[in-house]
């Protein structure tokens, strides 16, 4: 929903009627996965995508129907062979789309929901005697019979601790997928704005400092990239204690024996411990730090999609 949110925001400041088309399930290379969501006014206004072009049209209609009757619709479409190829598939399959009007009031509340930077879920009836009814609830996953499970998470973001040159690289990689870059470093010849002129949010200080600032949650990723522990482990101790999906240290095998003796010390538990990834990285034989910083960028999608 973030991708239509101000454009709702603006329909509804100016009293526009407003249908909500969501992909509740699709084939298996679709161009716009479950959860992907479409806004359409009384007045023919369209903001968003649920199918990258083929069923666009006949959602639209359908949501023009929904707000002059006030019912919501289950929409199901075959999708053929040559119709698939045309939105970039290598074959067909179905997609279907429940449209219903825009509750404004359940609007504010997900708009609040997403500012808090919290995963959550959107639960729909889709069937039955309470079809368009929605809760918001903490967490869920999946369609059942009669409802919609649509869980919401924060932006991804990567942390990067230490300006060091793989940082410059991972974060150009991070900011092309579109993850929100964090780079901290208390070093201020690592940390300034020339090394790092395009991430989003440059931290010169130290990581206790800065981890209080930032919002870490489950779609966080957090690389230690320093080498020196008078950096890493301090902030180590806090990340491995948070909600962020990935944690890792740069550093060969002893160097990460090393690291684990001094954490266990310090109060970091065992099971703590065992989500640190290190040696950071896929082991790809990387050399270079745009190669380490692509091994990176790589082990963080691989723990984000297969948690």
């Amino acid at each position: 929903m973030r991708d239509i949110l101000s454009t709702l925001e603006q329909w509804i400041a100016a009293d526009e009627a407003i249908a909500l088309a969501t992909v509740i399930q699709t084939w298996g290379s679709s161009p716009r996965k479950a959860g992907a969501k479409m806004g359409v006014t009384a007045s023919g206004k369209i903001c968003g995508s649920v199918s990258g072009g083929c069923v666009e049209g006949a959602v639209a209609d359908a949501a023009q129907q929904v707000l002059k009757t006030r019912a919501p619709q289950l929409l199901h479409f075959g999708v053929a062979d040559e119709t698939a190829w045309e939105v970039g598939l290598a074959c067909g399959g179905s997609l279907d789309v429940f449209v219903q009007p825009l509750d404004v009031k359940i609007f504010g509340e997900i708009r609040r929901r997403l500012d808090d930077e919290k995963s959550f879920a959107i639960v729909t009836t889709i069937k039955g005697e309470d079809v368009g009814k929605i809760e918001i609830r903490e967490k869920g996953l999946g369609v059942s019979d009669d409802k919609s499970i649509e869980v919401v998470s924060p932006p991804p973001q990567v942390v990067m601790v230490g300006g060091v040159h793989i940082a410059i690289a991972l974060a150009s990689i991070a900011k092309t997928l579109n993850y929100r870059t964090l780079v901290i470093d208390p070093r201020r010849a690592f940390g300034n704005q020339d090394r790092f002129p395009n991430v989003d949010t440059l931290m010169p200080m130290w990581c206790d400092e800065a981890f209080e600032k930032i919002k870490i949650n489950d779609s966080t990723a957090i690389a230690f990239l320093t080498h020196d522990p008078k950096i890493d482990d301090q902030g180590l101790k806090i990340a491995l204690a948070s909600e962020a999906f990935y944690v890792g240290a740069l550093g060969s095998k002893k160097t990460h024996q090393e690291r684990k003796k001094r954490l266990l010390s310090g109060g970091v538990t065992e099971s703590q411990l065992s989500r640190l990834r290190a040696p950071i990285g896929l082991n790809i034989g990387a050399g270079s730090p745009e190669e380490i910083a692509l091994a990176i960028m790589a082990e963080i999608i691989k723990s984000k999609n297969n948690p």
